[in-house]
């Protein structure tokens, strides 16, 4: 049965490749677009874990993103994109 995830993994990469699809709608990986240290648009992620003045923590699919500093707020959210402003200090990828 691993045999055919792997073979299934492969094919699937070889698409993606011939066809230039970039990774995060392949693979629905998350996405952080950082402008300064004042805001950051986070898409493909699964929810919010934690929402606090001093940290969010956000579940990606593969990991959680923990974001830290000062008067940190969530100034809007859907269901595959959020924008965080505030003065960010961090951002760290947890498994």
């Amino acid at each position: 049965m691993r045999k055919r995830n792997s073979l299934s993994s492969e094919i699937k990469d070889s698409v993606i490749r011939a066809f230039e699809l970039p990774a995060d709608l392949a693979y629905g990986s998350v996405l952080l677009s950082v402008t300064g240290q004042n805001e950051i648009l986070i898409e493909n992620y699964r929810g919010i874990l934690e929402y606090k003045d001093g940290h969010i923590r956000i579940q990606a699919k593969d990991c959680r993103i923990l974001i830290t500093g000062k008067r940190l707020q969530i100034e809007y959210y859907t269901s595959d994109e959020m924008k965080i402003k505030g003065f960010i200090e961090q951002i760290i990828y947890e498994n």
